[in-house]
């Protein structure tokens, strides 16, 4: 037996769930894994297992970007490094907001382990392949994140794991994410290179976009809010029959960015119509909001985003040995491509021109 193994049972059984079978679930890009608990009474929870020693350090709100490059990629990008207890917090938070998070069973931060509240199967994306009408599910979601949207945003998060702070998805953040787009690119295809003059270009094409979006951070971004970690709640509506999952890297970031996750998703089509639907409920429930400032932004973190995406699928086929990710990078380049054709984005569309050939752009 494993040293993780004898924690994940001592901490069942100190939570009264040692007699609960145990059945994996299929694992995702992260180093986070679930198994789905069941009593011997029939009640079904999860097991969310997060192992502090799998991810380096979180960001501490007091470090400088020099800092945070020294310290790592969660220290730039991802900030909270998928802790439980930034879990707990955001959930405690979406929770006193009306919203669907799962409830919080028995957790041991330390160890990073925690027991949930079991939403079930009814993936959006699951249920919407299986013939469910996507529209009113996407307007559900879009209803909760204008909830989200209209909450105060605090700095500092108390759940029941303890505080945590709510770090904003700021300039080195975004500009991180952009980088894996050059990082690991050429290593998935060797006939692209980028020499530190093209890099320098590049980070200097997307300061524009990241100075807004750190400008424009202003509320709490579930930060991957899409078909596949939203799931469809019977007995309740509107914005409440929305179960929200994997929100753990929350961040105080730009109103637009959960939104163009969900509907420019890296793994479904959603279609253009769709798209427009979802955008105009969001206005209509938010009608003080500058649309138009709103849709430059959206555009521009769209496109950055969809950069970041590539780069971290291009890492996970060459790196991790995961080629089902091939299948997605198609999405991702008609998404990208479409968003450069936005005003404001002419100089990153001009370094891709230069740098990244057509054939490879699809």
């Amino acid at each position: 037996m494993s040293d993780r193994e004898a924690l994940r049972l001592d901490f069942l059984r100190s939570a009264g769930l040692a007699d609960a079978a145990r059945a994996p679930l299929p694992g995702d890009a992260s180093t986070r894994r679930y198994e789905r608990l069941t009593t011997p009474s029939g009640a079904s929870l999860m097991l969310m297992d997060q192992a502090p020693t799998a991810e380096s350090r979180p960001c501490d709100p007091s470090w400088t970007p020099e800092q945070r490059y020294a310290h790592g990629w969660n220290a730039i990008a991802r900030l909270s490094a998928g802790r439980i207890e930034a879990f707990a917090a955001v959930a405690a938070h979406l929770k006193s907001l009306g919203l669907s998070a799962p409830e919080i069973v028995a957790v041991d931060a330390p160890n990073g382990l925690a027991v949930i509240e079991d939403f079930g199967d009814a993936l959006f994306a699951r249920v919407i392949a299986d013939g469910a009408d996507p529209a009113p599910l996407y307007r559900a979601a879009v209803e909760a994140l204008a909830v989200l949207h209209a909450a105060p945003t605090p700095g500092v998060l108390t759940g029941p794991a303890g505080d945590w702070p709510l770090l904003t998805y700021d300039q080195t953040a975004l500009q991180g994410g952009a980088d894996l787009f050059v990082d690991w690119l050429p290593k998935l295809i060797p006939a692209l290179s980028f020499d530190d003059a093209a890099v320098a270009e590049w980070r200097a094409a997307w300061a524009p976009i990241t100075a807004a979006g750190e400008a424009g951070a202003a509320v709490m971004a579930h930060r991957d809010y899409h078909a596949e970690n939203l799931i469809r709640l019977d007995g309740q509506t509107g914005a409440a029959s929305v179960g929200m999952i994997d929100f753990q890297d929350a961040v105080k970031a730009h109103p637009s960015w959960d939104l163009h996750s969900l509907l420019q998703d890296a793994r479904r089509d959603v279609a253009p119509e769709l798209e427009a639907l979802a955008l105009d409920h969001y206005f209509a429930l938010r009608p003080e909001t500058d649309r138009e400032a709103f849709m430059a932004a959206y555009a521009g973190l769209a496109a950055l985003n969809e950069a970041r995406i590539l780069g971290i699928f291009a890492r996970l086929i060459a790196r991790d040995g995961k080629p089902r990710y091939v299948a997605f990078m198609p999405r991702m380049w008609a998404h990208l491509n479409a968003n450069l054709q936005a005003p404001g984005l002419e100089a990153v569309a001009a370094w891709m021109d230069r740098h990244v050939p057509e054939e490879v752009r699809r």
